[in-house]
């Protein structure tokens, strides 16, 4: 038997007859039976689970990496960030934003909503505790997933987790994507990712190339403006560029109102005739659009248009310069593709994020319950009880409603197997080990 201040664990043998742990470490961690499902991650898709199950009088825990709720917002975002939609398109469920807010609330603001959210549905992760793997066991019909808990700098505490149902909440935006450049050990200035970057107030007077021309690249351009630094931003591929309103109405909006009536191919004529008499023609200042509609493309190959909050116009003044792909690093300085080396102070990889999933749950795993093979609308859906909200490219919108799927469908089969095993109970001689 084992035991932890949060719950009591015995051996999993005394729930499943015939149970023997040989060649198998089960038992060489602190093993956990969750009467419910494991979430992993606390981030807004994770909290938005949470909130559904609790609303269903589901049981659950939500395991997170990191010290605090929405680690990537609280920790690697920069300052002058805003939701690029209006707050109804990314409110979590059954909890608005509050009426005061502004339509397109900052970080900080977005991070308040998300802490008196988790309050309000008493939501408490555990923190500092990060999922090493998770693999399903046929056998049983359960899953595994094992664990190091941080307890301080210096120690740590293994956790075994067995569930029958696990929810990946971890994100698109797990690990920042960081490319190999040709001579970047020999630069000699700073070299950050956008993750790391703050403000363009370090940057005052500097020459910087912004490496990406995604949202966050072009607002780590406009804030090294505004700072009075210099940036030169690297466009290696086509990109649209769609003003984040029109006629003062949110351009998000103005297309899931056609979408409404409107196939995909006319409402990306229609944004894009839209956009061009609100910026003019973006391709004219090196910003050439892709063949496929914004919308079109953001489908097919979850590639998010860049919603414009001022960048484009520091472009047109030259403010901000569009340099074309990179060859190579020297000392001080960068080879372009088109033969020109720019003289620079520093570097700002706006190069993305990507998941890591990949790394903890086992890859033939995916292959055979992977979720990715599930058309829209139930990609949110695996095989064996693997769920996952947060990865079909549709905004906090999207994963709200994933959200309510996925506590939906594990509701309904955690309240059919507690009637099986109420009625069973005194039979077998079992009994509940831990509920969270």
């Amino acid at each position: 038997m084992c035991t932890n201040q949060n719950t009591n664990c015995v051996s999993i043998s005394s729930m499943l007859p015939n149970f023997t742990p040989k060649e198998d470490d089960m038992f060489s961690r602190r093993c956990i039976w969750v009467n419910g499902p494991v979430i992993v991650g606390a981030g807004p898709s994770g909290l938005a689970v949470a909130a559904s199950l609790k609303r269903q009088e589901v049981p659950y825990i939500i395991l997170e990496r990191a010290n605090c709720i929405a680690s990537l917002w609280q920790n690697r975002t920069y300052d002058r960030l805003k939701l690029h939609l209006p707050k109804q398109f990314c409110q979590l469920p059954n909890l608005p934003f509050p009426d005061d807010f502004p339509e397109y609330p900052t970080k900080y603001q977005f991070i308040q909503y998300l802490e008196s959210y988790a309050t309000h549905f008493d939501i408490q992760p555990k923190f500092n505790e990060t999922v090493q793997s998770a693999k399903y066991d046929k056998r049983f019909g359960l899953w595994r997933v094992k664990t190091v808990s941080r307890k301080g700098l210096l120690s740590s505490c293994e956790f075994e987790y067995i569930c029958r149902w696990l929810v990946v909440a971890t994100g698109e935006n797990a690990e920042k994507v960081v490319p190999e450049f040709e001579g970047l050990e020999d630069f000699c200035g700073d070299v950050l990712h956008a993750s790391d970057y703050k403000s363009g107030e370090m940057y005052r007077g500097k020459r910087v190339l912004v490496v990406g021309c995604g949202n966050s690249g072009m607002e780590v351009s406009l804030d090294l403006c505004n700072h009075d630094a210099s940036p030169s931003m690297v466009v290696r591929s086509s990109v649209h560029v769609l003003p984040r309103e029109i006629l003062g109405k949110s351009t998000f909006e103005i297309g899931v109102t056609m979408m409404k009536w409107m196939p995909v191919w006319l409402v990306d004529k229609t944004l894009l005739l839209l956009t061009r008499l609100s910026l003019g023609n973006t391709d004219k200042y090196g910003l050439k659009r892709p063949e496929l509609g914004p919308l079109d493309l953001k489908n097919t190959a979850g590639k998010t248009p860049v919603l414009d909050v001022g960048a484009f116009s520091k472009i047109k003044s030259g403010k901000i310069k569009i340099v074309p792909g990179i060859v190579k690093f020297g000392p001080g300085k960068v080879e372009l593709v088109d033969g020109r080396v720019l003289e620079i102070d520093s570097v700002v990889l706006a190069t993305g994020y990507r998941s890591n999933v990949s790394s903890w749950l086992k890859e033939n795993d995916l292959a055979e319950i992977g979720i990715e093979n599930n058309p829209f609308p139930k990609e949110w859906k695996g095989e064996a009880g693997l769920y996952a909200v947060g990865f079909t490219r549709r905004g906090l919108s999207g994963a709200s409603l994933d959200a309510i799927s996925v506590a939906h469908d594990i509701a309904n089969a955690w309240k059919e197997e507690t009637k099986q095993h109420i009625k069973s109970v005194a039979a077998l001689h079992r009994r509940c080990i831990s509920q969270f």
